[in-house]
């Protein structure tokens, strides 16, 4: 036999319509009513987590902002349990939480590898963020709710531009990789690197799509960050589900 071509273990990528993101949007809806209760859990955590950072760092706003903009960077690792919620109810399985606080077991290593990615990205952006507050950040640092404030006013329009920038840079990278590679490692137990190429290629056959579902994730996460983290707990699980009915449109189920 000859030597297999390394795109042959791809997966097919499918094209969809710009509006196709409310479909998911809507059938991630359906899978949270369909299983709240262990769906709220994981939202009640994401929200925690977010409680937690403000409280320590109440008088930090540089740090609270960097870590609270990364739950869009590790978010997609984090939500690996929805993913599996929304499969079991495929399945016609019992929407159980149990099973799906471990999930990633399946697939430890491949999954764990892009946890790590995800949080070395984290840091370098946690680490950008403070530069970009130390070069272009011109008034004296208040408390978050201060901050929040100043954002809203537009005072610092210089840092909003350029903190948007960076931000803006690390979030499409983890965007491209990640569209659907964790719900794939988690369902087809792929590796890593074929998880990644083929979110990327799905990334770029669907760009229309893309940005109105990168749009969607920032308004629906944002609102939940609008309302003192306590948005995130409905936010959360909704863009969780959503995600994995964006990978079973994206990508053509396995030959055979």
């Amino acid at each position: 036999m000859g030597e297999r071509d390394e795109t042959s273990a791809m997966p097919g990528v499918r094209t969809v319509g710009a509006g196709a993101p409310f479909g998911w949007l809507a059938r991630g809806f359906a899978d949270f009513r369909a299983h709240p209760l262990p769906s709220l859990f994981y939202g009640v955590c994401f929200a925690a987590m977010g409680w937690l950072i403000a409280v320590v760092f109440e008088h930090a706003a540089a740090y609270v902002s960097s870590l609270a903009t990364g739950f869009f960077l590790v978010g997609p690792f984090l939500a690996t349990g929805l993913y599996a919620l929304s499969r079991r109810r495929e399945r016609g399985e019992p929407a159980w939480l149990a099973p799906t606080l471990d999930a990633w077991r399946g697939n430890v290593g491949a999954i764990g590898v892009f946890a790590i990615v995800l949080a070395v990205i984290l840091l370098v952006w946690a680490r950008a963020s403070l530069v970009v507050f130390a070069l272009f950040y011109t008034s004296e640092m208040p408390s978050v709710h201060g901050f929040l404030g100043q954002i809203f006013s537009l005072d610092n329009l210089e840092f909003l531009v350029a903190y948007a920038c960076v931000g803006g840079f690390f979030a499409l990278l983890v965007f491209a990789i990640s569209v659907v590679s964790v719900p794939m490692m988690l369902d087809r137990g792929t590796d890593g690197v074929v998880a990644v190429l083929t979110s990327a290629r799905a990334f770029a056959a669907n760009l229309p799509a893309m940005i109105v579902w990168a749009v969607t994730i920032v308004v629906v996460i944002a609102a939940g960050f609008a309302l003192l983290f306590v948005g995130l707990v409905v936010a959360v699980p909704l863009i969780g589900h959503a995600t994995w009915h964006a990978y079973r449109a994206l990508v053509e189920p396995p030959a055979g």
